[in-house]
Parts: structure tokens; sequence; C-alpha cells
């Protein structure tokens, strides 16, 4: 079955980590042995034929570069400037992988509609893979017109926020709400019509935003934070909201995310006995809050700075999302419900926003 992955960071894979997505997984892991810069080395999932592999047909992938200011701790880069260069690195190398017939990019539903037709009935071996341009954490966009100029390169989803303090708004393990830069950022957003991705804001800033932002939202990758409590994860009350505005939420398999009590570096996936069934907790939690199953999706985030270190134990590559097929009819889920949570609610919603 055709999966439509809601978030993988296949740039920064690429410009950062010096990956040939192109390239066999072996061969890119085979590169990798002896490395120690990245503590995932030799140990990712993703190659672009382990996506064909696997029927990871279309994304949505991303941008990414963090401004960190001289007294934030946090990796990043020291200027907006800079990040912004950064991001046009990674923009490049989308292009490349066009012209190379790797990727297509999808930017309205014309576009999507016919690479999901190609996906879903018996697609050739080296088929393109569509993706949705999206931002994650907006700190590089320096102007409006920056955002302006970006939209007209593809973009089409934006979440202004990452982890610690942002120039729009503060993420993950960082307090407060959006910035007045934030606020401006959002109408901007809903001018052009891009979507807001909500993965990442601090309570906060998710109420204030949905507040000020009355178009479009998705949360890309983001689990339930009843099961594994955290900041990071949503709670019910948001999931209602998010479900209130027609949102899907993609669950991501990063294992701190699925496993409450996982401590990131130390906790080993054996260790925790973590598999990938255990993902349907939270497909579960938010269909359940849903009372139907047409808001939730797949948002890996796969090797999205980790690896097999902090994934599930029988997952092996990206390919093995598959699997999640004959886990959700084991689990009772209807033959229209396992295809929605796997590319039809992506697909139906993106059709619904650019109509």
């Amino acid at each position: 079955m055709l999966i439509f992955d809601g978030h993988l960071d296949l740039a920064m894979n690429a410009i950062e980590w010096n990956r040939d997505l192109t390239r066999p997984l072996a061969e890119v892991r085979r590169r990798e042995q002896g490395m120690t810069d990245k503590r995932d080395r030799g140990r990712n999932v993703l190659t672009f034929p382990e996506m064909r592999r696997g029927g990871v047909g279309v994304c949505i992938a991303t941008q990414i570069a963090r401004y960190v200011a001289p007294d934030n701790p946090l990796p990043g880069w020291n200027s907006p400037e800079i990040a912004w260069a950064v991001t046009q690195g990674q923009l490049a190398w989308y292009r490349a992988m066009e012209q190379a017939g790797q990727l297509v990019q999808i930017v309205d539903r014309q576009g999507l509609n016919r690479i999901v037709e190609l996906w879903k009935h018996d697609p050739p071996p080296d088929a393109p893979i569509g993706y949705i341009l999206s931002l994650e954490g907006a700190d590089s966009i320096l102007t409006p017109a920056h955002l302006e100029q970006s939209y007209a390169d593809g973009l089409r989803a934006v979440g202004p926020a990452h982890y610690g303090p942002g120039r729009y708004s503060p993420g993950t393990a960082a307090d407060g709400g959006l910035t007045p830069a934030g606020r401006e950022l959002l109408r901007e957003m809903r001018r052009l019509g891009i979507v807001l991705d909500a993965t990442h804001l601090t309570d906060q800033a998710f109420w204030e935003a949905l507040e000020l932002f009355d178009g479009p939202v998705w949360a890309s990758h983001n689990n339930c934070r009843t099961l594994v409590p955290d900041g990071r994860q949503f709670s019910d009350e948001q999931i209602r909201a998010l479900i209130d505005r027609d949102a899907v939420i993609g669950v991501a398999f990063d294992a701190w995310m699925m496993h409450p009590g996982w401590i990131r570096g130390q906790t080993t996936p054996e260790e925790a006995k973590l598999n990938i069934a255990q993902i349907l907790l939270h497909i579960d939690h938010i269909c359940q809050l849903a009372g139907n199953a047409r808001h939730c999706g797949i948002g890996s985030d796969l090797d999205g700075g980790y690896g097999r270190e902090q994934s599930p134990q029988d997952l092996e590559s990206i390919a093995d999302l598959q699997r999640l097929t004959s886990l959700l009819a084991e689990r009772g889920y209807p033959p229209e419900d396992v295809e929605a949570i796997l590319h039809g609610n992506w697909v139906r919603r993106l059709n619904e926003i650019w109509a």
C-alpha cells in the first residue's frame, strides 16, 4: 500500500550528514563505519531505494536550519543569514534530486494526485518520490519577503518552532509564547496560503497560534502526551483542538516519543522491548479522541537526527513501515481506515487545502 510520510528530513541528511540517499542502505552505512561525529553514524534507515521498496512514494520533506543566539547552548547557526543560506543549499539539493529523476516537487493538487495515482498503480522500480516542501523551525526566514520567495520556490508548510528559543516562537524544552515577529509570520503565512505545522510549539504558543491563525493547520510528527508524558507530545485538549480544525496528526517513530521513560543516549530498543506495534497505541488514542480515523497519519521522522539506536528494534529500514498495513488490520481497523492512516488522510486534506 502507498505510504505518505508526513515528515522526513531528507535534505538535512544529505547536506549535514553527507549521505547519498540515492545509494543502497548498506553502502551508506558502510561509508559511515568508524565515524563518531554523529551518534547515529552507520545506523541510518532511510535511502531512496528503501523508500521505494516500502512504498513510501509521497512525503512532506523539510528544510531546517536553527539560529542560535550567543547564550543558546543548542547546536545551530550563528546568524539568521547563515541559517537562510543553509536552507538555500538544502533547496539546491532538492532541485538536483529533481533533475536526477529521484524526486518530484508537489505544489498543487494536480501534481499531488498525479504522483499518488502513479504510486497506487504498480509504479516502475525507479519511480520518482513526490515531496511537499516544509520548513521546520522558521528562524531562517529573514523577512516576509524571504517567506514569499520561499513560497515561490515551493514551500507549502511552516513550523514556526523547533527546539529551544526561536526568533518566531520558542519550541520543545522552552517556555513562552509567540514573539511579535511570530505573529507577523503567521499573518504572512495566511496571506500566502501556507499551512501551519503546529509540531514543536510550546503549549502557550500553540494556543496563541490557533487563535491568531485561521488557515489550514496540521501536526507533521507528534505523539500523545497521555501515553508519553512530555511537553514534546500533545495533550488530549490540543489533539481535540487540532481535530476541530480538521488537522492530520502524523505519528512519529522516534523511540523517546513512543515509549514512556526513555532516556536518550542511554535506553536501548532492546531494553525497552520497543517494537513498531507500539505506535498503534498512539494511533488508537488519536482515533478514539476523534471518534474516527480521519485525523491520524504517518509522520515518521526517521533519520531525523537519530537512527536504529533510537528506533523500534524491529525497524531495520523505512521500508518496514509497510508492516503497519497488517498490524492495523490485525488490530481491527477496516481496509478503508488502514488506507486513510497510511496515506489517504494526508492526500484528502491537501486536496481540500489546495482546492
